[in-house]
């Protein structure tokens, strides 16, 4: 009896007081049932050992001396042959079903006890033994447990990257619905802007077809009197005509007492000037349809404006506000809610010009509003900019400009003294000579110049703040002059 009770003892679980079903053994030398042990951790959430309380971590084996003497101590068959019906509950647990059997063995029914790492498989315990088998393996349950908490991992990661898929999604919502409001607005403007144009082209065509008919009054007038004088001059010569001709039939002696009269006034009308068409009686066509398009494009230069750089509303912060024109930007305060599409800045109030320069000089003009206004940033910046995260204004960030906040002027880091306050900034980008220059637009006098390397796109920049009490609270771009070249024929 006290042979039994060592053995009892010695191959008992301490957690489940039964006899050691695939023991796993711990570094301080206590040995458990693997599933066991595996529970005992996941109730107790740490891996201390259950009897000696050290922390240790589970062996990395099934210990199969322990499990071969514990089998034949209670009794278990060998494995692959008929269990002990008594057990009626156990083989309905390792009873594999017949869809699942051909993934683990073809000839034995059996749960599989082992699961081999390398070749990602359950292991048959009958037809390969722990012992014989090339690979390391380790219990099925412990395979499963970990492979699970890695399947749970995945489940994770996939919930995470569904949820950036609705995020976007939602974006791509708010586009269209942002885009049909672009659409009726920008459908609204246009429209407006061309009947501005058709509204000139009718006053001019209503111009033009008035001097046109004044034209032709005043040369009906001229014929009038020019026909009225030749037709009093045909008056008198036919008058003269008949009184000659009467002369003529006259007697000898009143011929001659009469004849020296009619002769002097006959002559007198002889000697005037032969009468001529006068010049200029025709309608001037050629002044009126003559270069009439290019004439007309050439007076609309007083209603077209062309301002060099045009600001994108698409890249626009929320809180800022851009003129129907696209040519100026003020501060509202408040924020609108506008589609988080990839070009548009989402952190600081940041406005890009909607063209970028890859070459050669450009240059524009920002207007005298920024005179009086305390807070803006003018420049240029790289297309890659960083839209939707923290940065500073700094070429080393992609932005190359000067700012005037708290009254003090900068130009990156550095801090900048002017003589005045500029009521404009003029800005010249020398792409290819690698050149951002400033200067205050009134006498051109040099604010600052950076030198550096580009190697992408630049856009205008412009950045403000809350404009305070400024009279002019926008930040606007100078129109430039429009030149009309016509080249003579050679």
């Amino acid at each position: 009896m006290a042979e039994k009770a060592l053995l009892d003892s010695f191959l008992c679980c301490h957690i489940c007081s039964e006899t050691f079903r695939e023991p796993v053994s711990l570094g301080c030398n206590h040995s458990f049932c693997s599933s066991c042990l595996d529970n005992f951790w996941d109730q107790n959430k740490n891996k201390n050992c259950p009897v000696c309380k050290r922390k240790c971590s589970k062996g990395l084996g099934m210990n199969f001396s322990l499990k071969e003497l514990a089998d034949k101590y209670a009794g278990r068959e060998k494995a692959g042959e008929s269990r002990d019906r008594t057990e009626e509950g156990r083989k309905d647990k390792y009873c594999i079903p017949d869809e699942d059997r051909e993934l683990v063995c073809s000839k034995h029914k059996d749960e599989p006890k082992w699961f081999c790492e390398v070749e990602q498989r359950a292991v048959c315990h009958v037809c390969e033994s722990p012992d014989d088998h090339e690979h390391t393996v380790i219990p099925l349950q412990q395979a499963v447990k970990d492979l699970k908490e890695k399947l749970t991992s995945d489940i994770e990661s996939l919930q995470d990257k569904r949820t950036k898929c609705e995020d976007i999604e939602e974006t791509y919502n708010e586009i269209v619905q942002y885009s049909k409001k672009q659409l009726v607005s920008t459908e609204r403007q246009i429209r407006g802007e061309f009947e501005k144009l058709h509204q000139f082209l009718r006053e001019e065509q209503k111009a033009r077809l008035a001097a046109l008919r004044e034209e032709e009054e005043e040369k009906g007038k001229m014929i009038v009197r020019e026909r009225k004088n030749i037709q009093d001059q045909i008056t008198s010569f036919t008058e003269s005509i008949t009184a000659v001709k009467h002369e003529l039939q006259k007697q000898d002696v009143p011929f001659l007492k009469s004849y020296k009269h009619i002769q002097t006034s006959s002559r007198a009308q002889c000697t005037q000037l032969d009468p001529q068409l006068v010049s200029g009686v025709l309608i001037d066509v050629a002044k009126h349809l003559g270069n009439l398009q290019f004439r007309v494009w050439e007076k609309m230069q007083g209603m077209i404006n062309y301002t060099p750089v045009i600001l994108d509303p698409n890249t626009a912060y929320g809180t800022l506000s851009l003129s129907d024109d696209l040519t100026s930007v003020s501060q509202m305060g408040s924020k609108q809610h506008l589609p988080d599409n990839l070009e548009r800045n989402m952190i600081y109030a940041i406005v890009l010009g909607s063209e970028g320069f890859s070459s050669g000089m450009h240059s524009w003009e920002v207007h005298v509003e920024v005179g009086d206004h305390s807070h803006w940033y003018i420049g240029v910046a790289k297309e890659s900019i960083n839209r939707k995260g923290e940065a500073s204004v700094t070429p080393e960030y992609g932005y190359w400009a000067i700012k005037l906040k708290s009254a003090k002027y900068n130009a990156g880091d550095k801090t900048l003294t002017l003589k005045r306050r500029p009521r404009g900034i003029k800005v010249q980008l020398d792409y290819d000579r690698g050149k951002v220059s400033f200067y205050d637009s009134k006498d051109m006098t040099h604010i600052h110049t950076y030198n550096d390397t580009f190697t992408e796109k630049l856009y205008p920049y412009f950045s403000t703040g809350k404009a305070g009490d400024a009279i002019h609270p926008d930040i606007q771009i100078c129109q430039s002059e429009v030149s009309l070249t016509v080249k003579s024929f050679q």
